[in-house]
């Protein structure tokens, strides 16, 4: 395994590592205005959500790396501590895209990059109407992380007023994971869309306590056949199943033709019946599963 001391790098090279390797990160399209009235947009993948009471996001407008200058959205929050974090989802990113340009001060990015401003209900700076999601915000406090290249400045920005576009709503009025189409950021010029096929869920351990992964048998925990994957769904059960429920398991068709098979041969038994039960998990059938490994 490569070892680097950050120290070592420069900030170029530190940055290219740490945005391939910390990724997907959801993209904060921030729209904030000066005293004068200037409006400025532009991305952040620096941003993600941090408490729920109070409802608060957190992004950084970092130095510039290339040469230590600060970005307009970081002098306008300092001006006007308001700002509205527009969602971006794949039907924008290639304008989102576009209004992270360098523009000079009092270029609307707006208009640069196509988008159509809404006024906002709380804030001063308007809202993306294309947006599927818009959070106004009033910004609670700049966090200043150093004054070399590439140091952070966290904006703390209190989410006052969410806007939801109804067609990514399911029939419960929440929203819908699979139609909001999200993107997210990699390293580079390297971007993810959150779509329907590549969608999965993890049952979370929130009411029970599952036995754990120390209390399958070594052999399990050892197999050349089950993930760790694998292993953490095992490991999630809340109880491992009685002998009477394992022993029944025997009649199973797919169980009872591997043992007819391979009587007198432990070995390739084990690890049949390791690959039936990785069948079994990638199925979500994970009490069956274990019932299998256990036998």
């Amino acid at each position: 395994m490569l070892s680097i001391k950050t120290s070592d790098l420069s900030p170029m090279q530190l940055q290219n590592y740490l945005q391939y390797a910390i990724a997907p990160r959801p993209i904060c399209f921030a729209s904030t205005i000066d005293t004068e009235g200037n409006v400025n947009l532009s991305p952040f993948s620096f941003f993600n959500l941090f408490s729920t009471n109070p409802p608060m996001c957190i992004f950084s407008p970092a130095r510039r790396v290339r040469d230590n200058t600060t970005k307009h959205t970081l002098e306008n929050v300092l001006q006007v501590k308001e700002c509205v974090i527009n969602i971006v989802n794949y039907a924008m990113v290639q304008q989102t895209s576009l209004a992270s340009t360098e523009y000079a001060k009092g270029v609307n990015e707006f208009e640069k990059a196509g988008f159509t401003m809404q006024e906002s209900h709380l804030v001063k700076p308007p809202r993306v109407a294309e947006a599927p999601v818009q959070l106004e915000c009033l910004v609670k406090e700049v966090i200043p992380l150093g004054d070399q290249h590439g140091a952070g400045n966290l904006v703390l920005a209190e989410i006052k007023l969410i806007h939801i576009k109804e067609d990514i709503l399911d029939e419960e009025g929440k929203i819908d994971q699979a139609k909001i189409d999200l993107v997210a950021r990699l390293g580079g010029d390297w971007y993810c869309r959150v779509t329907p096929e590549n969608l999965f869920k993890v049952a979370k351990p929130l009411t029970t306590l599952g036995v754990g992964v120390s209390a399958l048998p070594v052999s399990v925990r050892n197999s050349h056949v089950l993930t760790g994957n694998d292993l953490g769904m095992l490991g999630n059960i809340e109880q491992l199943p009685t002998e009477t429920d394992i022993d029944a398991m025997r009649w199973n068709t797919a169980v009872k033709d591997i043992l007819d098979a391979t009587i007198g041969d432990e070995t390739n038994r084990e690890r049949e019946l390791h690959e039936l039960a990785h069948q079994l998990l990638a199925l979500g059938n994970v009490v069956d599963a274990l019932k299998v490994v256990l036998l």
